[in-house]
């Protein structure tokens, strides 16, 4: 058996982790679909995790492969929102996702 088959993930109390923590690793390895909750932060809730200014240019497009989609509806809202990235990052972990680990952001031309 490989070294890596052996190691179990751990929690964060080093202990196993919690089936639903599990659950959200293996379906982000193997490309499902985000969480419900994952969803509703990003499609719902957008004005509150982007601020009310950004979110007027800059809507999600899409989840994939941990990255979080976004297009502006101009090359400088999609400067801005590059340079928000981190910050929307943030507030998505301050609402309870975890999930998304990156932000790629294009520009949609209407």
């Amino acid at each position: 058996m490989s070294e890596e088959r052996r190691r179990r993930p751990r929690g964060p109390d080093g202990g196993p982790l919690q089936v639903g923590q599990a659950i959200a690793k293996v379906l982000s390895r193997i490309g499902a679909s985000p969480s419900a909750h994952t969803m509703e932060l990003v499609f719902t809730r957008w004005d509150e995790v982007a601020g009310a200014e950004l979110a007027s240019h800059v809507r999600p497009m899409r989840l994939q492969n941990a990255a979080l989609v976004i297009g502006a509806d101009h090359p400088i809202w999609a400067t801005r929102a590059r340079m928000a990235a981190e910050g929307i990052l943030l507030q998505l972990r301050q609402l309870g996702d975890t999930s998304i680990e990156r932000i790629e952001v294009v520009v949609q031309r209407s």
